[in-house]
């Protein structure tokens, strides 16, 4: 199992504009202050909160130039530390780039990327104008020209497990079929993750990236998430596949690969927490308490 230790740099990063959804910013402060003490040395990201007032659409891209900025600060800071090991604290899950990036770089070909996530994030702006969909698609070098750009070692698809996906998009699924991803299905990583296993077994990587987007939770049992909004109707998402796991399940699937290999980066994404959103903005409104 990999631990955490003082080469370890834990990285806050509240980064929303990615997925232009504003209530990622709070997601991430609240994991920051959730998590363990850290051993070793913590940075956050510098990224400006939430006005209320809308992206710019920018080539085909929400918040581009901003999303740009971001991610070339978040590398300067990895530059600084030049750590062994990152865990990144998001936000949305573009918040993997950098990271992901500076770590396929340092490790080289012996890196790979194991992916939890109900969605493959291998979109372009043509199919989705919100970069947090982009994110796994760049890192392998395809892509938004401004996103690929911060990859300088592309990984290659053999070194790439999705697992928890389940019904993806016809985009998607082509993507996945013509560049021979693997992937594991929900059913399958509660049936022992035996597809995750055996891409471990088979491959040459010796240390890998997990990301984990936690909108491969089931939102009829963890509340915090994007599809979990309170009074949301059917359809409110456009019926795209949501998450069938439970915590434990997650938990159990990254030991096993832990045990297998060494970790050497982390990311948890997609924090949406609608209870204390909506107690924050209660507060405000409170006598004595609000403005």
């Amino acid at each position: 199992m990999s631990k955490q230790d003082k080469n370890t740099l834990r990285l806050i990063f509240p980064q929303w504009q990615g997925g232009d959804n504003p209530p990622y910013y709070l997601g991430s402060r609240l994991l920051a202050w959730l998590a363990p003490p850290a051993q070793g040395p913590v940075e956050e990201v510098p990224v400006d909160a939430p006005t209320g007032t809308p992206l710019p659409l920018e080539n085909n891209m929400h918040g581009r130039s901003v999303l740009i900025k971001q991610a070339r600060a978040a590398r300067s800071i990895i530059e600084h530390h030049q750590p062994r090991s990152i865990a990144v604290l998001g936000g949305d899950c573009l918040v993997s780039l950098s990271p992901f990036a500076w770590l396929s770089e340092h490790y080289g070909d012996k890196f790979g990327i194991l992916w939890i996530d109900t969605h493959p994030d291998v979109q372009t702006p043509e199919q989705y104008k919100n970069a947090h969909a982009h994110v796994l698609g760049a890192l392998m070098g395809h892509g938004d020209p401004d996103l690929t750009h911060e990859v300088k070692k592309p990984v290659k698809a053999e070194q790439i497990m999705i697992a928890g996906i389940h019904d993806p998009l016809p985009y998607e699924t082509r993507f996945i079929a013509e560049h021979g991803i693997r992937i594991c299905s929900p059913q399958q990583v509660r049936n022992g993750a035996q597809p995750v296993m055996q891409w471990l077994n088979e491959s040459k990587i010796e240390v890998l990236a997990i990301h984990l987007d936690l909108d491969v939770l089931d939102p009829h049992n963890f509340r915090s998430l994007l599809f979990a909004k309170p009074g949301r109707g059917k359809h409110d998402f456009g019926d795209v596949a949501e998450g069938k796991l439970n915590i434990a399940d997650v938990l159990k699937l990254i030991g096993e690969v832990s045990t297998e290999k060494q970790v050497v980066g982390l990311t948890i994404a997609e924090h949406m927490p609608w209870d204390a959103l909506n107690l924050q903005e209660m507060l405000r409104q409170l006598p004595l308490l609000g403005s």
